[in-house]
C-alpha cells in the first residue's frame, strides 16, 4: 500500500484525496472535522514534544475540532469552548509558543472553510469570520491560562518545599540553611517574604533581576508602594483579607513599575504562612514575569483585529464595536457610512495591483483624517470597501457631515505612477437608535444603500430606506431561488391570443411565462426576466419557454384543425441572441415537436438589435430562411434608424402601446394617429406586417383598424390566460 509522509516523519497510509486540498463535497459533518483535524495535526505535530505518532495525535486533536466546529454554529455564541481547547492544548504538551501560532493560523485558515456549508447569505458567512477571530482569541487565552497555572503550580511546590526546609534548618539550628538558599535562589519564578505589615524581608535573586537588578529597590519597602493603575479594586481587597486571616491564598494579574519607569507584568500568587499554632506570620508572594507573553498576545490581538495593507481596524474589529455600539440603550444613536470606492478596478487593470495598494493606503489616511471625534471610528472591510461609524446623542447630523468630509477629501487627485489619479466614492448611510438592530443588518442595509447610490451616478451619498433595502433583499432572494424554481417546475405558461383586426378571428397567441412563487404568489416577467438576464439562467428559461411554447402550438393544430392558432410568438432575450446554440435548439424543438416553422414566430425587442453587426444578425437570418417569422418587438422605443429596417430579417413589427394609447378614447391625437398611419405604410411598404399591443377599447380597434394594422392584441380581447381558453373567447366585439 502507498504511504505519505507527514511533517513529523510519521507514516500512514495515503488517502484517494488530500486533506489539504479544498473541501470538495463532504458526506457530513464528521469528514469535514476530520479533515480540519488532519491539518491541524500535521501544522503542530512537530512543535508538540510528545511520544504519540502523528495520527494518535489527530486522533487527540479530533474532539477538539469538533468543539470549535460546535461553538462557530452555537446560539447565543460562547467561546467558552476555544478557552477549554486551548487549556487541552497544554494538557496533550503542546507546550510549545510556536504551537499556539501554527494552531491559530489553522483556525484562521480553515474553521468557517471546512465548518460551514458556505451557501448562506453574505451576512452569514461575515458573522462565522468574526465568531472566528473570537475563537482564536480564546485559544489563546486558555492556552497562556493553563500553561501559567501549569508553571505556578509546579513553582509554588518548588517554593513552598524551600520555605518548608528552611524552617526545617531553622528548627534544627540551620543544618541544611545552605541547601534551602540554593533552591531558593535558583528558583526560576521570582519569590518573596514579607511580613504582615507589608514590608519586604527578603527576594530571591529571580525577583531582583524582574525588577531591574537593584536588591534595595525592592527589599525593605512595603508591600502598599507597589500599586499600578491598572490595578482593580479586588486585588488590594483580596491583600487586605489575606493579612487579616481570611483567606489563605489569591492570585491575579498585576502590573509593577520598576525603578526606570518601565512596566513589569506578572502572575502573581500570594500565599499566607501561618505559624505552629495557626496564627498568621509571613506572606509569600510568588511572581512569574509575563511582560514577553503579555505583548505576544497584544500584538497577535492586533494583528487578528488590523488591516495588515492600510493599518485600519478591519471587518472582525469592526464588527465588535458595531455590536458594542448597538447593545447600548437610552438615547445613544449610531450613524454607519459604507463607503466603496467607484472605478478602483480599472485602477488595478491599467496600473496594476501594488499601484492599486498604494491607492488604498492613501484613501485610509485620508479616512482617517475624517473620523477623528469621540465616537467615531474607520475600518476596511476588504478590497475597496471602508466603513466609518460614529456614535453619539444627535447622529443624524454627524453622520451627514461625517460623509460630505470623506467625499471632501477624496475629491483632492492622488499621485500615483506619475498620474494624478481623481478617487471617487458612492456611500450608503445606516442611522438611527441603537439596540434596534443587529450588526450584520446594519451592514446589509448600508451595502444595499450603497449600491443605490453606486446606480445613481456614484461620488455621492444616499441614507437607508426600508422599502428600497426590502425591494433589494426581495430581488436577492429571487435571484437564489430562480435555478431551484425550473428545476422544480415552479414556471408556467399564459397565451394571450393576437387576433386579425380584419374579420376578428384568432391568429395566433403569445406565450407570456409566469412564477408560481411560494412565497410572493404569480410573478410577472418584469419581476425575474432581468434577473435571469444577470445570471445567465434566462438560456435555460427561454429553452423551456420555447419547448413548451411549440409543443402547445402542435397540440392546438391537431385539437383544432379547422380554427386553431396559426402561429405561436415566443420572445427571445438579449443574451439568447448571443448564444450560439439559438439555431440548432430552435431547430431540434421543431422537429421534436412535428411544428413547422412557419408556425412559429421570435420576438426580439428593437433595442437589442440598435447597432446589431452580421454576427448578431446571422442566426436570425437562419431561422428566418427556415421559414421562422421574426417580429421587432417594442417598435418606436429604441431610437433606431428606420433605414435599418432594410436589413434586418424581420417580417413583424410590433408597434408600442405608447403609439396607440391616445386611441382609447375619441377623439384620438392626430398626431399620434399621423404617427401610427406613417409607420404602418412604411412597414407594408418593407412587407412587413404591424401588430399593435395593448388594445383595451372598441374605439381603440376601430381606428388602428382604419389605420390599416394587421393583428392586435390586449385586454379588449382577451387577458393573458390558460392555453385551453383560447378556443373559448367571445370575439363579439372584435370587428
Amino acid at each position: 500500500m502507498a504511504v505519505a509522509e507527514d511533517p513529523a516523519g510519521a507514516r500512514e497510509p495515503a488517502g484517494p484525496r488530500d486533506p489539504l486540498a479544498a473541501p470538495g463535497p463532504l458526506d457530513d459533518t464528521e469528514d469535514r472535522v476530520r479533515r480540519f483535524a488532519t491539518i491541524w495535526s500535521r501544522a503542530i505535530f512537530p512543535a508538540t514534544a510528545t511520544s504519540l505518532t502523528r495520527p494518535e495525535f489527530e486522533q487527540l486533536l479530533l474532539p477538539l475540532a469538533l468543539r470549535l466546529c460546535r461553538a462557530l454554529h452555537e446560539r447565543p455564541f460562547d467561546p467558552a469552548a476555544a478557552h477549554e481547547v486551548g487549556s487541552a492544548l497544554i494538557d496533550a504538551h503542546c507546550t510549545d509558543p510556536d504551537a499556539l501560532v501554527r494552531t491559530l493560523g489553522v483556525v484562521e485558515s480553515y474553521l468557517v472553510l471546512y465548518c460551514t456549508d458556505g451557501d448562506g447569505p453574505p451576512s452569514a458567512a461575515e458573522e462565522h469570520r468574526a465568531r472566528s477571530a473570537r475563537l482564536q482569541h480564546g485559544i489563546a487565552a486558555g492556552f497562556a491560562r493553563q500553561l501559567r497555572e501549569r508553571t505556578l503550580r509546579e513553582q509554588e511546590a518548588i517554593a513552598r518545599s524551600a520555605l518548608s526546609a528552611r524552617s526545617e534548618a531553622q528548627q534544627a539550628l540551620h543544618a541544611t540553611e545552605e541547601r534551602f538558599r540554593a533552591v531558593f535562589e535558583g528558583a526560576a519564578v521570582g519569590i518573596g517574604i514579607a511580613a504582615l505589615d507589608g514590608t519586604i524581608l527578603e527576594v530571591n535573586e529571580t525577583l531582583t533581576r524582574m525588577f531591574g537588578g537593584l536588591d534595595a529597590q525592592v527589599r525593605g519597602r512595603k508591600v502598599s508602594e507597589w500599586g499600578h493603575p491598572e490595578d482593580t479594586a479586588q486585588v488590594w481587597r483580596m491583600y487586605e483579607e489575606l493579612v487579616r486571616g481570611e483567606r489563605d491564598h489569591y492570585r491575579c494579574e498585576k502590573a509593577f513599575y520598576r525603578g526606570d519607569g518601565t512596566v513589569l507584568w506578572t502572575n502573581l500568587t500570594v500565599s499566607l504562612l501561618r505559624d505552629s499554632e495557626g496564627r498568621p506570620q509571613y506572606q509569600l508572594a510568588l511572581m512569574e514575569d509575563t511582560t514577553e507573553r503579555r505583548l505576544l498576545n497584544l500584538r497577535l490581538r492586533y494583528e487578528a483585529t488590523h488591516d495588515a495593507l492600510t493599518g485600519l481596524p478591519n471587518r472582525t474589529l469592526f464588527f465588535e464595536r458595531l455590536e458594542k455600539a448597538l447593545s447600548q440603550g437610552g438615547d445613544t444613536r449610531f450613524g454607519l457610512c459604507y463607503l466603496d470606492l467607484d472605478g478602483f478596478k480599472a485602477v488595478n487593470d491599467s496600473l496594476g495591483h501594488s499601484a492599486g495598494d498604494r491607492l488604498l493606503v492613501e484613501v485610509a489616511d485620508r479616512l482617517q483624517s475624517c473620523a477623528t471625534a469621540p465616537g467615531e471610528m474607520v475600518a476596511r472591510l476588504g478590497g475597496d470597501e471602508f466603513v466609518a461609524l460614529t456614535t453619539g446623542p444627535d447622529t443624524r447630523r454627524e453622520v451627514d457631515d461625517l460623509a460630505a468630509r470623506i467625499l471632501n477629501a477624496l475629491a483632492t487627485p492622488i499621485h500615483l505612477e506619475g498620474r494624478e489619479i481623481t478617487v471617487r466614492g458612492s456611500i450608503g448611510i445606516v442611522e438611527g437608535p441603537a439596540a434596534e438592530r443587529g450588526p450584520a443588518d446594519v451592514l446589509r442595509s448600508a451595502d444595499i444603500t450603497m449600491y443605490r447610490a453606486k446606480s445613481a451616478g456614484g461620488n455621492r451619498f444616499e441614507f437607508a430606506d426600508a422599502e428600497a433595502d426590502e425591494r433589494a433583499i426581495t430581488r436577492h432572494g429571487l435571484t437564489h431561488a430562480l435555478p431551484a424554481a425550473l428545476e422544480r417546475g415552479e414556471f408556467f405558461i399564459e397565451y394571450q391570443p393576437l387576433v386579425h383586426l380584419g374579420d376578428g378571428s384568432v391568429h395566433g397567441a403569445e406565450a407570456l411565462v409566469r412564477w408560481s412563487h411560494p412565497q410572493y404568489g404569480v410573478l410577472g416577467p418584469d419581476r425575474f426576466i432581468p434577473l435571469a438576464e444577470h445570471t445567465g439562467l434566462i438560456v435555460p428559461l427561454g429553452r423551456w419557454v420555447l419547448q413548451e411554447s411549440v409543443r402547445q402550438a402542435r397540440f392546438w393544430q391537431e385539437k383544432h384543425a379547422d380554427g386553431g392558432p396559426l402561429r405561436i410568438n415566443v420572445n427571445l432575450s438579449p443574451t439568447q441572441l448571443h448564444h450560439p446554440g439559438l439555431v440548432a435548439d430552435t431547430v431540434e424543438v421543431l422537429e421534436r415537436a412535428g411544428l413547422s416553422p412557419g408556425a412559429l414566430c421570435l420576438e426580439v425587442t428593437e433595442s437589442a438589435l440598435i447597432g446589431a453587426d452580421e454576427d448578431l444578425l446571422k442566426p436570425l437570418r437562419q431561422l428566418a430562411e427556415m421559414g421562422v417569422d421574426i417580429a421587432l418587438d417594442d417598435f418606436g422605443t429604441g431610437y433606431s434608424n428606420l433605414a435599418n429596417l432594410r436589413r434586418l430579417p424581420v417580417s413583424v413589427l410590433k408597434l408600442d402601446r405608447s403609439f396607440t394609447q391616445s386611441m382609447q378614447r375619441l377623439p384620438a391625437d392626430p398626431v399620434d394617429v399621423k404617427i401610427v398611419e406613417g409607420i404602418v405604410s412604411l412597414a407594408h411598404s418593407l412587407e412587413l406586417a404591424v401588430t399593435v399591443e395593448g388594445v383595451e377599447t372598441g374605439a381603440q380597434a376601430d381606428q388602428l383598424r382604419e389605420l390599416g394594422c394587421d393583428t392586435a392584441q390586449g385586454w379588449y380581447y382577451a387577458r393573458p390566460g390558460a392555453p385551453d381558453r383560447i378556443h373559448a373567447l367571445a370575439l363579439t366585439d372584435a370587428v
